[in-house]
């Protein structure tokens, strides 16, 4: 069997540049590669509603937003299956089977699940859902046999919980399921980019995001006013490098040759936060330098954008047909399961065949 690649986003909005870099860019660079049998990206609107369950509304809305997102970035739907996670029933069958090879004290252990329960102010009002969506992210990436799942830093855990699943339902079962491995980004800028006000994590609800479809006013805007050195007062004082927003960006976008095109006086990245550092150079520089690299990364996605707004009823239809064909494999999937559990009773001729000679007698 080939490669296969999983990986999806929740449809809770559109999607922003940390998602661009964490892991969208390159899922279309993956695409391009032409080493993966097959790449599966889904829109993961039921995993949504595990937190989003009063306000089922906001999901639906976006799936569509998240769909046009990646169409403008690149993901071709004649070499990607784009799907929607809920229209799959054998994914909820799937899940059922693997809750019982998992205990509650290893999902309390999880760190992004406590880390997520702690953000939401869930406490003791968890719900079940949220509790074990990683025994669901586990179907998720069984069910299509992924053999490569591309994410961020703070996935890890999620997917070491998946292999263990995995391990366990082989163990138990004898070998059934594909054990997938972890791909990060290559550059370590990219595993987690900050919010534009500094915070640790770039999120819809904070408003510290920049997004794919922002115009270029918004983005020229949103870099302006962005947090950086707050000691950095004025142009001669010393600037911090380590933990600057600003400078965090132009790890995760900024190439040699845009110093050539937008700034000429310096050689690279390296020399730019030398001089940031040693003083003599302000804030505002450096940010119509990022401005300008970023416009640069994101017109042609606008661009692309703009033309599938265009056909919103096709973009339905590359979704349903991707569905159609995820369903197809995930159905196999959980006929293997069912086989190795021995749950697939009318299929079963040797069972019923010893049960009839039984009662024969």
């Amino acid at each position: 069997m080939g490669k296969v690649i999983l990986t999806g986003d929740r449809p809770t909005g559109r999607l922003h540049i940390g998602h661009y870099v964490g892991s969208l860019r390159g899922r279309v660079e993956l695409q391009n590669s032409g080493e993966y049998e097959k790449i599966f990206i889904m829109i993961a609107d039921a995993q949504a509603l595990t937190d989003n369950a009063d306000n089922p509304e906001k999901v639906r809305r976006n799936i569509i937003e998240v769909a046009l997102d990646y169409l403008s970035a690149g993901l071709d739907p004649k070499v990607t299956t784009m799907f929607i996670q809920s229209q799959i029933p054998e994914l909820y069958e799937l899940t059922a089977y693997y809750m019982n090879l998992v205990t509650v004290s290893r999902l309390q252990r999880n760190p992004t699940v406590k880390s997520e329960i702690q953000m939401r102010n869930f406490e003791t009002s968890i719900p079940v859902g949220f509790f074990t969506y990683p025994i669901s992210q586990a179907t998720d990436i069984t069910a299509f046999k992924a053999t490569t799942v591309p994410v961020g830093e703070d996935q890890m855990p999620m997917l070491e919980q998946t292999r263990e699943i995995v391990h366990k339902f082989n163990s138990v079962y004898g070998e059934t399921l594909v054990m997938p491995e972890i791909l990060l980004p290559g550059n370590k800028a990219c595993l987690r980019l900050c919010g534009t006000d500094g915070k640790a994590k770039m999120s819809k609800s904070l408003n510290n995001c920049i997004y794919l479809s922002d115009s270029a006013d918004e983005v020229k805007k949103k870099i302006m006013s962005m947090f950086t050195d707050p000691n950095h007062l004025r142009v001669e004082d010393p600037g911090q490098v380590e933990g600057n927003p600003v400078f965090l960006y132009l790890d995760a976008f900024c190439k040699e040759e845009h110093f050539g095109r937008y700034l000429p006086e310096y050689a690279d990245l390296d020399e730019l936060k030398a001089h940031y550092s040693r003083g003599g150079l302000g804030d505002v520089k450096v940010k119509k330098f990022l401005n300008q690299i970023l416009q640069e990364e994101l017109e042609p996605i606008r661009k692309r954008r703009k033309e599938c707004e265009k056909d919103i009823p096709g973009v339905y239809a590359m979704l349903k047909e991707g569905t159609e064909k995820a369903r197809a494999v995930a159905a196999e999937t959980l006929a293997d399961v069912k086989r190795a559990m021995k749950i697939d009773y009318f299929e079963d001729a040797e069972l019923i065949g010893e049960q009839a000679r039984q009662y024969s007698c």
